[in-house]
């Protein structure tokens, strides 16, 4: 997934790093519910026919990925805790509650840890932030240092349906992710890699888990897979594809209730490797969610407006 920002244009050197700054906290932060990478390395072995590894392991890697598909599924919110890096564009680490009943709802603290985004944002006055995810949005605090220089809010909202804007190509797929993106989408993405495999018992922050891998190539995924049906393949081929994905490697680890509890997702993107890897853990958690007040919100697109800015571009 490539992460370009909106083009804008002002003569203003401040408002332009204002405006790169807001447009670049939209991509990362969404990037952190709807990470996927392109062109993954991988070293693992070359696939066989049909399942994938052939033989009663393989079976049995299968069936208790559908059953951990389908707890994590219920389980419908979770505390999580990731850390993202993103080749020299960025790094970053994220904390706190999110839900999936109804799209991605929840809240995230989210801390740039190096990268030329975390430069930008320091020169902004802070390298951390608020997120809120809901239904209709996604609104970001950005401190009070910002504040003072964009009109006194600290809230930008960004809404989704602005997103096929935001980021050229991949805004669309953003917005996708955004409403569809649940975390047993990572446990969909092993079953319909047709390569399987499980790596072992490991202990995962104090959890008896089992681990298990796969690599997915988008080219061979209605081909090779009788894990899911065929809407859903569709429906992850073309999430895949939108975002100019060929192949992207994933680990899992499911503990003994059956529920995800660390996934790993490696890619390269244009501004080099990607690699996320998040915990889940308290499932069933309540998600506090609510918008920020109106009089302390600013529109994204009306914000760069207001700033000289031209919006998004078109």
């Amino acid at each position: 997934m490539t992460s370009s920002s909106p083009r804008v244009t002002s003569g203003n050197p401040r408002a332009g790093l204002r405006r790169a700054a807001l447009a670049t906290v939209a991509v990362t932060a969404l990037t952190l519910v709807a990470c996927t990478a392109s062109d993954a390395d991988s070293d693992r072995p070359a696939k066989d026919d049909g399942l994938g590894r052939s033989g009663a392991a393989q079976t049995g890697s299968v069936a208790a990925l559908r059953t951990a598909e389908r707890s994590t599924d219920r389980g419908d919110s979770a505390r999580v805790e990731s850390t993202t890096t993103m080749g020299s564009l960025m790094s970053m680490t994220a904390a706190g509650t999110l839900g999936w009943d109804d799209g991605i709802t929840g809240t995230l603290t989210i801390t740039y840890t190096g990268g030329t985004i975390a430069d930008t944002m320091r020169r902004l006055g802070s390298t951390s932030m608020e997120a809120r995810y809901l239904p209709d949005a996604y609104y970001a605090r950005m401190g009070d240092a910002f504040a003072e220089k964009a009109g006194g809010r600290h809230w930008v909202r960004y809404a989704y349906d602005e997103m096929a804007d935001l980021a050229g190509g991949s805004g669309a797929y953003l917005q996708d992710q955004m409403r569809n993106t649940t975390p047993q989408q990572s446990v969909e993405l092993l079953l319909a890699s047709g390569d399987v495999r499980k790596v072992g018992e490991e202990q995962v922050r104090g959890e008896r888990t089992t681990h298990y891998a796969g690599t997915v190539d988008v080219a061979d995924l209605a081909a090779r897979n009788p894990h899911l049906s065929e809407s859903r393949l569709a429906d992850l081929k073309a999430l895949l594809e939108r975002a100019g994905v060929t192949s992207q490697s994933v680990d899992i680890w499911i503990n003994d209730r059956d529920l995800l509890v660390k996934k790993v997702e490696k890619g390269r993107t244009a501004t080099g490797e990607l690699t996320q890897t998040a915990y889940y853990s308290d499932y069933g958690a309540d998600v506090d969610a609510e918008p920020p007040p109106a009089d302390d919100t600013q529109d994204f697109d009306e914000l760069l407006r207001r700033q000289g800015g031209t919006g998004l571009s078109r």
